[in-house]
Parts: C-alpha cells; structure tokens; sequence
C-alpha cells in the first residue's frame, strides 16, 4: 500500500502528463503483478463495491477519534472529502503496514459478508495499522469514491512503456468486463490475444470539437452526418451471441432488448458503431425520452412502447470477423451500406443519413437546423479515415449547434470537492416570477480559478443563512448560463430541466433586476423543448 500511495501521491501533486505517464510506468514495472492489476483496475474505474455507510464511517471515526459529531462534521465541511476528513482527525496508527495494495482491498471485499460489528472491528484495525496518506486511499475505496487524475490513454501510454507492447493493443485489451476477481496480470496483459473476450468492444474513435470549417480544406473530401442525441454504443454479433456496449465501456446489452433481433439479420463477426435512439414513427423522440430508460435494470413493456428504440448505425468496424478499422471511412461505409440493405425495415436498425453539401456555407445552414430535427448538430468525417482509438485531431470533428443562454441570479453556493473543497463553486441559479426569484438550475464549471476565488470570498461575507454546506446569499450576482436543451419537470418548481448547465460568463455588467424570467424559460421550452 505504501508504494501505491507513493504513486498516488506523485499522480496527484502534478498536471504534467509527462510525468504522471513514468510514475504510472516505473510502478507498473515493478510492483507486484497482484497490485498493477488493481492499480489498472481502480483508474479505469472498476472499483471495489461499497461495503459500508458514509454515515456509519462517520461515527465510527469521531468515535475512534474522541471527537462530539457536530465538530466532526463541521472539520468535514471545511475539508470538503469524507475520506480525507477522517484521514486526518484519526490519532497516529499504534502499528506499521506493510501490506500490499491487493491485500487492502481484499480485506474491503471481505467486508461485504461480515456483520457490522465485525466490519467495525476490522475497519478500526485497519485505521490503527495505516498511515494517513494509506487511510486516504483506503477510505476511498471503502466509500467507492477512489477518483484520479489519469485517462484511459494516459493509463496505456504508460503501461506501453511499462511492456514494451503497442497502445493501441493494450487499449483493446483493457475495454470489456474483466476484473482482478477474473483474469490475472498475465491473462490480461501479457496474452498475444486480445480477441479472447468475444464480447470485448473496440476503442471509440471520438471527435475534436469544430470552430471553423473552412479550415478543413474542400468539401469533396469530407462526409457530414447528423450529431444524433442518444447514447453512443457499438454492436458486437460474435460466437453466437450479441453484446451492447456504452462509450463509458459499460455492457448495457439488458436495458435495450429490442435490439437482440438485429442479431438474426446481422453476420456473424459484426461490429458496429452508432447510437442508440429514442424512435418513433421515423423520427427522434429526443434525449428526453432516451433518458426514461437509463439506469434501469430491468424494462417493461410500457416503457418499451413509450421509447422505443433504434440503433442508428454510422461505421462499421469489423466485417466477417476481420478488423476493419483500418481501411478509409468511405470504404467502411459503402460496405456498412450494403450491409444494411439485407435488413427488413421492420428491424430497429438505421443507416445514419449523410448530410449534403456543396459549401460549408450549405452546410452550415443544416447545423442552423439542428435543433428541429432533435440533434446536437453535424459530425464531419474526413473520407479517407482509418477508424482510430481515442480522441485525435484531424480526421472527425464535431460542429455542435450553439447553446442556449440564459441570465440567471445566484442564490445558493456550496464548496467543491478534491482541490476545490476550499472554494464555493456549486452554484443554484434562479430567474425572476414576478417579484419572486424560482431556482431553475445549477451549475460548477465554466469559471476561472480567480473568478472562483473572488466569488468565494464575496460569499464568506454575504452569507445569508446556512444549510449544512449550502450557503444562502443576497442575490447580487447574474451569470450568464449556456446549456444544450430544455424539457419540462415535474420535479422542479421551475417546471423545467436543462441539459448539461454550465457557467458562461459573469455578467458583472448587469444588475439583477434585469436577469430572465421564468417566462423566458417557459418561452425556449414551447420553442426548443
């Protein structure tokens, strides 16, 4: 544990990618092969599963540590982190650990069959053994809140220089549903077949966001699609079976079970690239009805017939069981059109239309467009692009519709979290109903870090009442707010939700008094919801 904290700590004091990618190297090297693979594991998120209560670590730790639980909470307050705030108010460990990361979370996995006096017993144990970097880390993981600073493709630049193997090998290797619970070092990393998992989904090629289209040269050598609003998946029909997975690399093949027909029109040794679709009557539903669906485990007929679903293929990535990715886009295509055409209509699966167009000026009408056609915008992919891993600039770009803006009054601040927990950046933000202010959203990034910390010290001194760690302020401040869409809620008393808010600019220049209102927002919601 301790070379891992060491790791956490060298990781986590840096923003330079150079040397984040040779701590992770130089560990993965030498560490234990029990250990990488964990490492592995916990930053591309397979965590351990919560096996205890915040609220139980709560008490347990201001009881191991003599503390009365309002100052426990208000030393959580300050720190902003739970683990953290229980790192450093236990007393000093009675004894020294030298286990290894993997005996840790063995010891926290063996937790879930154990009665709570027995977890509280072990957890204490641990506490008095563990130095306060070590209960750190290992409060995260008992909290399922182990967070770092490292991408999927930072984690395999290093481990490609750790191996010596190619990075993009060892990206198809790390996606699928492996665990240390079911493969080892070896079996993972070291195998010369990466196919082994016929389930496992290739790298998602994604896009670089696009100012300027003009840039890219002519119009001839490039293909232009709609930006469909759903849920990016690829389609794998393989030994027999099919598999769904999310660009998140999680295996969602259960909550869309429309889709395993396709898999009795599709050839085997098939893999495709598109998006998943609210569908009806040869249009997009919109996000909004997709979202009704997400997180279930389970999904009824009613919801079935509410938002049903396509698969809205637009690459195809593999072919008769061969690797295609390499061959142009345009070849890719024209085969995934052929391909297609032996499929019934009556099947939940589209060809992803291309978009037209002589100029980018007839193009930018189509994205102007956008919105009435329920998408986010246009993709443009250049024709003779191999399909790569990740997100490199070049060969797809993304030309998203504007957002929608709107000014709004803070009314609510809240600390961050991490290196923000000294800082109020979770804000609310109201628009005005007559002499009222109605919360409608909230938001916590789109700010500088001067501007952050400018309005944390104007809140430490106009703080109206105290809600736990949510600080009630005078309304003095508009911000301008941008977001993607907007639908109505029940659940809000706005009677509204936007899509993905976040904090344009602060309007420094406006007074309240001249912020939206609730009628502005009603209004972009009988045009744009």
């Amino acid at each position: 544990m301790k070379q891992f904290a060491a790791l956490f700590a060298r990781i986590d004091e840096t923003t330079s990618t150079k040397v984040k990618v040779a701590a992770l190297a130089e560990y993965l090297s030498t560490a234990p092969p029990e250990d990488r693979l964990w490492t592995i594991a916990l930053f591309t998120g397979r965590r351990p599963k919560r096996v205890v209560t915040a609220t139980r670590l709560r008490e347990w730790a201001a009881e191991r540590a003599g503390l009365p639980d309002w100052l426990f909470e208000e030393c959580y307050h300050v720190a902003g982190d739970l683990a953290e705030t229980i790192s450093l108010v236990l007393p000093a460990p009675e004894r020294q650990s030298d286990e290894s990361l993997s005996h840790w979370v063995g010891e926290i996995r063996a937790l879930a069959d154990q009665g709570e006096p027995a977890r509280k017993a072990a957890i204490l144990a641990a506490w008095d053994r563990l130095d306060t970097a070590q209960r750190f880390l290992f409060n995260k993981l008992l909290t399922g809140g182990f967070r770092v600073g490292v991408s999927a493709r930072l984690m395999t630049r290093a481990l490609a220089l750790a191996t010596g193997q190619e990075a993009a090998v060892l990206t198809h290797k790390l996606m699928g549903t492996w665990s240390p619970g079911t493969t080892t070092w070896a079996r993972l990393i070291e195998t010369e077949d990466p196919m082994s998992d016929l389930s496992r989904p290739y790298p998602f090629y994604l896009a670089h966001a696009l100012d300027a289209p003009e840039d890219l040269g002519a119009p001839a050598d490039w293909h232009a699609e709609r930006k469909w609003d759903g849920i990016r998946g690829q389609f794998i029909h393989r030994g027999g079976a099919h598999h769904l997975w999310s660009r998140g690399e999680e295996l969602i093949t259960d909550r869309f079970p429309e889709l395993a027909q396709l898999q009795d029109v599709l050839p085997g040794g098939t893999v495709i690239d598109g998006e998943i679709l609210a569908f009806a009557e040869g249009a997009p539903l919109g996000f909004n009805a997709l979202q009704k669906r997400i997180g279930l485990k389970k999904v009824s007929a009613k919801v079935l017939r509410a938002a049903p679903v396509v698969f809205m293929a637009y690459d195809l990535l593999e072919r008769d069981g061969h690797d295609i990715r390499a061959r142009p886009f345009e070849e890719r295509r024209a085969a995934l059109a052929g391909l297609l055409q032996a499929v019934p209509p009556a099947f939940p699966l589209r060809l992803s239309p291309e978009v037209g167009f002589a100029s980018w000026q007839a193009l930018a009408t189509e994205r102007d467009a956008s919105r009435r056609h329920h998408v986010e915008g246009l993709m443009i992919k250049r024709r003779a692009s191999p399909y790569l891993a990740g997100r490199k600039r070049g060969d797809w770009w993304k030309w998203k519709v504007d957002p929608l803006t709107i000014d709004a009054v803070m009314i609510y601040a809240q600390a961050g979290h991490g290196r923000r927990a000294n800082l109020f950046t979770d804000y609310t933000f109201a628009v005005w109903d007559g002499p009222e202010l109605i919360p409608f959203a909230k938001a916590y990034s789109g700010l500088t870090d001067a501007e952050f910390r400018e309005i944390t010290a104007w809140v430490r001194r106009n703080t109206r009442q105290k809600f736990g760690p949510v600080r009630q302020v005078a309304p003095a401040h508009v911000f301008e707010i941008a977001f993607e869409g907007i639908q109505a809620s029940s659940r809000h008393k706005s009677g509204v939700a936007l899509r993905f808010p976040r904090m344009l600019r602060w309007r420094k220049d406006k007074p309240v008094e001249e912020a939206n209102t609730l009628a502005d927002l009603k209004e972009m919601l009988a045009r744009h919801g």
